[in-house]
């Protein structure tokens, strides 16, 4: 399974952003990322030309840390996810800006509805056990002290927003994914996974799509 995962993960990585589209001064220490399916839709052909009609996008946009030789940025024991998290009390599932979840279909994430609209992702880190949060907390997109109604990351994180806590399944990989890769997995009309991997551990957790 760990060999499929870090095919895929490499696959996404590779188009995450064009080669030569920034020069290397210009590229951020952690560049942003997307990971978009489309669901909901159906292949119809008309005039001899085959299209997708009426896919709805579920698109997560993230800020992709590089671990730079690092090699246990996770940690162990009482000391796991401190690194990451940074004094947060969860992890932004990235770097700088919340990650975002934003989806114009309804999901089932845990066996709780989400409707469509925009939302803040974390992730609630314990050794081998992640719990995937859904918030309607507000995120600044650019970093300001004074701001108290929007979070920046996780930190001012507030438990009282969230509509989603969803366990995650936790593994370990031969391999180690040098940046921070989420990806759709398994995608069909039924629904699929959101699977996230960093160094040599992924997690993943299921969606639906309920019944219209």
């Amino acid at each position: 399974m760990s060999r499929s995962w870090i095919a895929s993960f490499a696959a996404v990585a590779s188009l995450a952003i064009a080669p030569g589209a920034l020069a290397q001064s210009e590229r951020p220490a952690s560049p942003r990322g997307e990971a978009a399916t489309q669901v909901g839709g159906e292949w119809v052909t008309e005039d001899g030309r085959t299209r997708y009609q009426g896919g709805k996008w579920v698109v997560i946009d993230y800020g992709r840390p590089i671990l730079r030789g690092r090699e246990d940025v996770l940690g162990s024991g009482e000391e796991y996810g401190k690194k990451v998290e940074a004094g947060a009390p969860v992890w932004r599932v990235g770097a700088n800006q919340t990650t975002r979840l934003s989806t114009e279909a309804p999901l089932v994430i845990g066996g709780q509805r989400i409707e469509p609209g925009d939302y803040s992702l974390f992730v609630d880190l314990a050794e081998g056990a992640w719990t995937l949060i859904v918030s309607t907390q507000a995120r600044q997109e650019q970093f300001d002290r004074e701001n108290k109604g929007a979070i920046w990351g996780a930190y001012g994180y507030d438990a009282q927003f969230d509509v989603v806590r969803a366990p995650m399944t936790v593994s370990t990989s031969e391999h180690s994914l040098d940046q921070l890769t989420i990806v759709f997995l398994d995608v069909t009309g039924a629904g699929g996974k959101i699977a996230m991997g960093w160094g040599k551990t992924l997690a993943m957790v299921g969606f639906e799509l309920p019944a219209q």
